[in-house]
């Protein structure tokens, strides 16, 4: 009996590329639902009363109600979350846009005009996220009792740049380096200065990895919790420290949790919907020469 080579009973190249393709497909999808799933249960028990909440296991086929919303926003309590979620709108919007105004023209000395040891400067821009929040709040907060800023909604916005600055600084160099150097040689003949070339040369073309940058930003800003709980009290409280309150020594009641949660999260999912065009292309951005 003959043996067949090896080589000939391989797969041709077509079938292997489309079984391939097929269980990168099906890790995509499995990854999408366990990323899915948690938020989906979230919100199913935010639409649960107290006591559909708390059986164990779950009730999958219990009686909807908006109980828990109601209470978020409210009612029975009269305790408003409008004034925390301004504050959290307020300082992950200022912080997110004073990020943009110092991290692309530090992105821009340090890809297109480099400076001097520029690999040397992007490590030390890294090395500030390497020490531990709870190391630098002691520090953080005797600065801001001296300086009367406790409870102040603008603490947490110069706080909140200084922490996003460095990762938004990398993110722009490296998509500002994808920038081809003779549009920028082109304008600098035309006499267009620094500031021209920013905004008209180097901002369209660049859009998509400064929203990315933006996005990331603002997300890291919502949802920053530590300083926020430690600095802030009645008139600076944020979304994430409001949320806590809900913890109580009464207990945790689950459904009015969830819904504050799914509430606290719709304003990161709808920038994220409205940018995912953006961020997917401004993290793309230089993965295919």
């Amino acid at each position: 009996m003959t043996r067949v080579p090896r080589a000939a009973r391989r797969l041709p190249a077509p079938v292997r590329r489309r079984r391939r393709n097929a269980c990168l497909g099906l890790l995509a999808w499995w990854c999408a639902l366990l990323f899915f799933v948690p938020v989906a249960w979230m919100v199913l028990t935010s639409l649960h009363s107290e006591t559909d909440a708390a059986t164990n296991p779950p009730s999958l086929g219990a009686p909807l109600t908006l109980h828990g919303y109601r209470e978020f926003f409210g009612e029975g309590s009269g305790v408003s979350p409008w004034p925390p979620l301004i504050n959290s709108l307020t300082a992950s919007v200022v912080s997110t846009l004073l990020v943009l105004a110092l991290a692309v023209p530090a992105a821009y000395a340090l890809s297109i005009k480099p400076v001097r040891k520029w690999s040397d400067v992007l490590f030390f821009f890294l090395s500030t996220k390497m020490l531990p929040l709870v190391a630098g709040l002691l520090p953080v907060y005797l600065v801001a009792q001296n300086t009367g800023m406790l409870d102040n909604i603008w603490l947490l916005v110069i706080l909140y740049t200084s922490m996003n600055l460095p990762i938004a600084v990398w993110m722009m160099r490296s998509f500002l380096a994808e920038i081809p150097v003779e549009i920028l040689e082109a304008a600098s003949i035309d006499g267009a200065g620094l500031a021209t070339t920013l905004t008209r040369i180097v901002a369209p073309v660049a859009l998509p990895g400064i929203a990315a940058t933006a996005l990331i930003s603002f997300i890291f800003s919502w949802n920053e919790l530590l300083f926020a709980r430690v600095l802030t009290g009645v008139v600076a409280g944020t979304a994430p420290v409001f949320l806590t309150g809900f913890v109580t020594s009464q207990g945790l009641f689950l459904a009015k949790v969830c819904a504050a949660a799914t509430v606290i999260s719709l304003p990161v999912l709808i920038a994220g919907f409205a940018a995912q065009d953006k961020l997917v292309q401004g993290l793309s951005l230089g993965a295919v020469k």
